[in-house]
């Protein structure tokens, strides 16, 4: 065979599907880890991958990439590159590790389910590699990280966040394990490859890794770039699974699991990718503002991706998606430097006057929205008044604080109350209408769990005080989160 062009073996290798006799199809393929949404087995096995390659060319394209980018490490850990990056920066870099590196390998388990669950062989042979993929993910990210403990013991997060109960990993967590962590290989290929990296993860990572190559830190750029390359071919899965469901009339089906997964991963996306772009990269190193690279990528991309494969849009694309890119990151940003003790990295305000004329640019109306808001924070802290705190109310369906447009009460913009639902006697509280909704399709799968603030005030957290509650989330004294650059912002500007 290694004589023989590629051409004329390619398809034997990958095609070895067959029908069954030694064992029943649901012994080997159980519908809870292999759902077929009641498509027949043979239509499976007109799946057919994009990105075709082999194991000797995978290997080959890995280690030279490999061989690139652990030299950059090399080169950087004899250097002082990282301190002398923006505080905003290394903001940004710490809470990417802490969140990425272990949700990577949460994609490699979800990978290997479809390489052994998925419908057809060339979409089990094309999951192997998308395994390989996550399991470098992880390892190399982790290892980036590590490199980093000796100027930044923090930088161990990047193993620890998924094994603690902190706030936020508790959301990531939720988050990961509904759309790829707990579901079968059909429902994963559609909710993580398609609607997480094809839309979301394969874009931030072009975006990362051109900001870090303006800000000056090539290592990380270098990082990035090089699991770019391997997202945007394993992420290649999610269509083709989709085209076999939308051929046997289940587009019901796909409509629903995208729906779900967009909202979702769309609320994790925003926290970390919207602060980091509008907040924590330099202001001089800013090609575009968050909004305008959502319009411009992702936005655009889902668009004409709905409309080439024959799907709408999610029902709540105009009433709630897109009003959020004015609104929703910004609220975030100004509830995690509020709650920074919390943070494994020094939350940075990036409201200086310049700042500050930057973000009215880009999101007119920001200056009385937000600005006032942070105006009111810099005279309590100017005049040494104490801040109040207090345990925010939870999603039940995301985990995330409820939050809502500056100048709104609780709930959504059309009502004022606090959006809820009944389930089995208990009351369960959602900070938007696709978050109960999402609820609602299937509560059995959220109801039972127990928030972070419903722990605290069952008496799971002790002492009930701010330090019991910070132990509890895994942060020692040395490590409890503070403004990045010590509060200097505060007196850029003195209100009357």
């Amino acid at each position: 065979m290694p004589a023989l062009p590629r051409s004329a073996w390619y398809d034997l290798t990958r095609d070895m599907n067959w029908t069954l006799s030694y064992v029943d199809e649901d012994r080997a393929f159980p519908q809870d880890v292999s759902n077929t949404y009641g498509v027949p087995t043979e239509a499976w096995w007109e799946w057919d991958e994009p990105y075709k390659i082999t194991y000797p060319e995978y290997v080959h394209n890995q280690a030279g990439k490999d061989a690139a980018v652990y030299a950059v490490n090399q080169v950087a850990a004899r250097s002082h590159v990282y301190e002398r990056l923006d505080p905003g920066w290394r903001a940004a870099v710490l809470a990417h590790y802490g969140v990425t590196p272990l949700s990577e390998y949460l994609g490699a388990i979800a990978e290997g389910r479809m390489a052994r669950f998925g419908r057809s062989a060339a979409w089990r042979n094309m999951a192997v590699f998308g395994t390989l993929d996550e399991i470098r993910h992880a390892q190399i990210q982790a290892y980036f990280a590590y490199s980093l403990l000796g100027r930044e013991p923090r930088a161990d997060w990047a193993h620890r966040t998924f094994h603690t109960q902190h706030w936020g990993a508790i959301a990531a967590r939720a988050a990961f394990d509904d759309t790829f962590g707990g579901n079968d290989a059909v429902s994963t290929a559609i909710q993580l490859t398609f609607a997480l990296e094809t839309g979301f993860s394969n874009l931030q990572f072009l975006g990362m890794a051109a900001e870090a190559l303006e800000v000056g830190d090539l290592e990380f750029a270098a990082l990035i770039s090089s699991i770019q390359t391997d997202e945007a071919r394993h992420a290649q899965q999610g269509e083709p699974t989709i085209k076999v469901l939308l051929k046997a009339g289940r587009k019901d089906v796909v409509q629903e699991l995208v729906d779900v997964a967009f909202w979702r991963v769309w609320r994790i996306f925003a926290l970390l990718t919207g602060m980091s772009m509008d907040y924590y990269t330099p202001l001089e190193h800013r090609s575009q503002s968050f909004k305008e690279f959502m319009n411009e990528w992702i936005v655009k991309q889902f668009r004409e991706q709905f409309r080439d494969l024959g799907l709408e849009l999610p029902w709540y694309w105009n009433d709630h998606f897109l009003p959020e890119l004015d609104w929703f990151h910004h609220t975030a940003q100004i509830g995690v430097w509020y709650l920074r003790s919390t943070m494994w990295w020094n939350p940075h305000a990036g409201v200086s006057p310049a700042e500050r004329a930057w973000l009215e640019e880009k999101y007119p109306g920001w200056g009385e929205n937000y600005g006032l808001m942070w105006d009111q924070l810099a005279t309590c802290l100017r005049e040494g008044r104490e801040i109040p705190t207090a345990l925010p109310t939870l999603c039940h369906t995301c985990n995330l604080p409820l939050t809502n447009p500056a100048g709104h009460r609780a709930g959504t913009l059309d009502s004022p109350e606090p959006l809820t639902a009944e389930h089995a006697g208990r009351r369960y509280f959602f900070c938007s209408a696709p978050c109960r909704w999402i609820f609602s399709l299937r509560p059995e799968r959220y109801a039972g769990h127990v928030d972070f603030t419903e722990r605290f005030v069952a008496g799971d957290v002790q002492p009930a005080t701010l330090e019991g509650a910070l132990a509890y989330m895994g942060l020692t004294p040395a490590e409890y989160g503070d403004d990045s650059v010590g509060y200097a912002w505060i007196f850029d500007r003195k209100e009357p």
